[in-house]
């Protein structure tokens, strides 16, 4: 492989190579293609797989085995030509054969490169962080989710109400005939949950165990079945038996129950703490995307359109693919949206253009800030991942581009030192009456109440140490209250 020429057209970010293979390579390229080929191709007076390669191209033509020989060679000699010139190209390379024959072939290969990125600033950014307030409604309503699992449906000897859960048989009749899929025995119906057609639990509402009636209704004009729609038809309905919710009492038993907490107020400690985890996370999470917003604000960048291409192309590899994983095809999902390619790959276009940013963006701070990505650090992604996904190791890393990976892990570093070199304007979510207000606090006022809880703690620290007796704690307690204070500092 020879590089012959190189052109390069900075307005597009383009490199043009003239890349030659020679004939030796492309020698053994043919007969290479020739072995995993040749068991595809009769030739009369041969067995199958065992006719000579110069018979096979005396039958078909020199050539028979060429275009398949550049499929064979022509990716890794255009790789190994665009590392040979030290190019970082940001795009799959446009390829064209120029000569073919025996000797050889030769092709051009346009290659898209990074542009040069030029950084005004990475640290000092500004942007609001908001520091949430967790009352005690929020902790219920976490409450309510452990409360909906332990509720339980019991029998109860009354009519039936709205909430309750009615067992029935039925049997929808129409002209005095039944129809498909309109009988059933054991049916639990929640009433209220809009199951079936309107009118129907409405009018089970007031039986009892052992009731029988008929119910009479007409199907909506727009029902599915059209065999059923808008007619009118008649229920036979038994009721079996009502039952109804009824929600664990909220005690330390219930504690017991559904966490590892002796007690409610332990549980619902734990509880907050977890709210206040979950949203400080978010609070850095939105902290970050602004910041990394105004990060792309401090680069000047005209962006390839064969980047912005490839990212819209990756997009939907990925769109596809969660697709597929929910047994709905690209093409399936398009028919049904009435869209086409290029109706999807228009809405995609911004997203692609903001992320290429976002990417050049890290990418310079990475170069500012020397970020080298270590090989044992890719392999703790990696085992990090696997235990996440509960997934062998050796799975997750087969067919790994740690390369790319090691790209990810470096704009995280990038990223993070973006953060901790930003100025956070504190913001205070504050509930009243449900809705949430922003009230501005210095970080300062954050420093002092941290400093002032530290001294709490360490005043409560010496009166122990002094001879009095410190209140007894659970070893769970002590976890929650060392899992609050990790949040508070």
């Amino acid at each position: 492989m020879n590089v012959k020429s190189v052109v390069e057209n900075k307005e597009k970010f383009e490199v043009e190579l003239i890349v030659e293979v020679g004939q030796e390579e492309f020698e053994a390229a043919i007969e290479k293609v020739y072995r995993k080929s040749r068991g595809n191709i009769s030739v009369p007076g041969f067995r199958k797989g065992k006719a000579p390669r110069k018979v096979i191209e005396g039958m078909y033509g020199a050539g028979v085995f060429y275009e398949d020989a550049i499929e064979e060679i022509y990716p890794e000699a255009c790789t190994a030509a665009i590392k040979e010139k030290g190019l970082d190209h940001v795009a799959p390379p446009q390829v064209e054969i120029l000569t073919l024959g025996k000797e050889g072939f030769s092709f051009k290969a346009v290659v898209t490169v990074r542009p040069e990125v030029t950084l005004k600033q990475y640290k000092g950014l500004e942007a609001d962080k908001v520091l949430p307030t967790i009352t005690e409604e929020a902790v219920d309503n976490e409450l309510k989710q452990y409360v909906e699992r332990a509720t339980q449906l019991v029998a109860v000897e009354r009519e039936a109400q709205m909430g309750d859960t009615a067992v029935i048989d039925y049997e929808g009749l129409k002209d005095g005939v039944a129809f498909a899929g309109g009988t059933a025995k054991g049916y639990e119906l929640a009433l209220g949950s809009g199951t079936f057609i309107p009118g129907f639990e409405e009018q089970v509402v007031g039986m009892k165990a052992g009731d029988e009636k008929d119910i009479e209704l007409t199907f909506p004009a727009e029902y599915h079945a059209e065999e059923l729609a808008g007619q009118p038809v008649v229920f036979k309905v038994k009721c079996i038996e009502v039952k109804e919710k009824q929600a664990p009492a909220l005690d330390d038993e219930f504690a017991k129950d559904v966490s590892e907490f002796d007690t409610l107020d332990e549980f619902k400690a734990d509880l907050k703490n977890k709210i206040i985890d979950r949203n400080m996370q978010q609070s850095e999470a939105k902290f970050r995307q602004a910041l990394l917003a105004q990060l792309c604000d401090q680069i000047d960048i005209e962006l390839p359109e064969a980047m912005v291409e490839t990212q819209i192309d990756r997009f939907v590899d990925n769109y596809a693919a969660r697709l597929e994983s929910q047994g709905i095809s690209l093409e399936t999902y398009m028919q049904y949206m009435q869209m086409d390619v290029k109706q999807i790959r228009d809405d995609l276009r911004e997203p692609a253009i903001t992320q290429t940013k976002q990417q050049l963006a890290l990418d310079a701070v990475v170069a500012a800030e020397n970020i080298v990505i270590s090989d044992e650090e890719v392999e703790a992604e990696v085992k990090k991942a696997a235990a996440s996904l509960n997934m062998p190791y050796e799975r997750v890393v087969e067919g790994l581009d740690s390369e790319n990976l090691k790209k990810d892990l470096a704009r995280d570093k990038a990223m993070a030192v973006v953060a901790e070199n930003a100025k956070a304007n504190m913001i205070a979510a504050e509930a009243d009456d449900g809705e949430i207000k922003l009230t501005s606090v210095t970080k300062e006022e954050v420093e002092a109440e941290k400093e002032e809880k530290k001294a709490k703690k360490t005043k409560a620290k010496k009166t122990t140490e002094e001879g009095e007796e410190a209140p007894k704690k659970t070893t769970r307690k002590k976890k929650a209250d060392a899992e609050a204070e990790k949040v508070e500092e």
